[in-house]
C-alpha cells in the first residue's frame, strides 16, 4: 500500500510537458526501456500503462536536471553516462521477480536520473569550455532538442592572447613548433610557412632569426581565435676544436 502511494505521489505532475532530455536522446537508452515494456506483457493492462507514465515521466527528470548543468552535454560524456546507465538496466532485468514492480521501476529510472547528474557535474566542471584563453567552438547537444550545436566559449574577459614562451636553441639546430597554429609572423612582421599539418620548422637556425614570433590560430572566416608570443633566443654553436695533424719531421740528409 505504501509503493502505491509513492507511485501516485510521483506521477502527480505527469501533467507537466515532457521535452526531450540527454538520455532521452540515446537511441539505446530509448531501446532499453521499449524492451522493458515489451517484457512486461505480462503484466496487468493498468500496470502497463503505469510502467508507460513512469518512464515518461523519467525524461522529464532528465531534462530538469539536465537545466541545472547549462541544458548542454558533449558526445562522450554521453557516451559515458548511457553505458554505466545500460550496465545497471541489465543488472535491474537479471534480479529476481517482485511483487511490486512499479517501485522497482521507479528506482532503476531514478538509478539512471543519479548516472546523469554525475556525468553533467564533472562536465560542467571540466569539459564544458575548457579553454582558459583564446576563443573556443565546442560541439555539444542541446537536452531540449536533441539536436547538435557549436557553443561559443569565450575564456574569461574574452581572452584571445595565450601568453608568451622563451625558447632557446643553438645555431645549425632545428625548430619546430605545432600548436594548431594557421598563421605565424616573426619580430619584423614577416609571414612565415605554415605546413598544412600545422608544424612550423625553422631549418639550420641563424643568430639573425631570434626574436619574437607571434603565432595566430584562426578559424575558416579569418577570425583570430587564439595568440601566442615565442621568444626564440638563438645561442652560437660550441665551437669545435681544431685537431691536430701530426707532422713528421723532414728526414735528415745522408753523405
Amino acid at each position: 500500500m505504501v509503493f502505491r502511494t509513492i507511485v501516485c505521489l510521483l506521477l502527480l505532475v505527469l501533467a507537466l510537458p515532457l521535452t526531450g532530455a540527454c538520455l532521452q536522446c540515446d537511441r539505446q537508452v530509448r531501446h532499453l526501456h521499449e524492451d522493458y515494456l515489451l517484457a512486461s506483457s505480462h503484466a496487468s493492462v493498468e500496470d502497463q500503462i503505469e510502467l508507460k507514465k513512469i518512464i515518461d515521466h523519467t525524461y522529464f527528470l532528465y531534462q530538469e536536471t539536465s537545466e541545472r548543468f547549462h541544458g548542454v552535454i558533449d558526445p562522450t560524456t554521453l557516451y559515458r553516462a548511457r553505458t554505466e546507465y545500460q550496465s545497471e538496466f541489465h543488472k535491474f532485468m537479471k534480479r529476481p521477480v517482485v511483487d511490486d514492480m512499479l517501485f522497482e521501476t521507479i528506482l532503476i529510472m531514478e538509478k539512471g536520473r543519479q548516472i546523469l547528474q554525475k556525468h553533467l557535474e564533472i562536465f560542467s566542471q571540466t569539459g564544458l569550455c575548457p579553454n582558459k584563453c583564446g576563443l573556443l567552438y565546442q560541439r555539444v547537444m542541446d537536452c531540449s532538442t536533441c539536436h547538435y550545436e557549436m557553443r561559443t566559449c569565450l575564456s574569461p574577459g574574452d581572452q584571445r592572447d595565450c601568453g608568451e614562451y622563451h625558447l632557446r636553441a643553438e645555431e645549425e639546430d632545428q625548430y619546430s613548433r605545432e600548436p594548431g597554429l594557421t598563421s605565424c609572423q616573426s619580430s619584423d612582421s614577416g609571414v612565415l610557412v605554415v605546413t598544412p599539418d600545422s608544424r612550423i620548422v625553422l631549418n639550420q637556425l641563424r643568430r639573425d632569426e631570434q626574436g619574437v614570433y607571434r603565432c595566430l590560430l584562426l578559424d575558416g572566416d579569418g577570425t583570430v581565435l587564439s595568440c601566442m608570443h615565442y621568444v626564440l633566443t638563438v645561442t652560437p654553436s660550441p665551437l669545435t676544436t681544431p685537431r691536430h695533424v701530426p707532422t713528421l719531421p723532414y728526414p735528415s740528409s745522408r753523405r
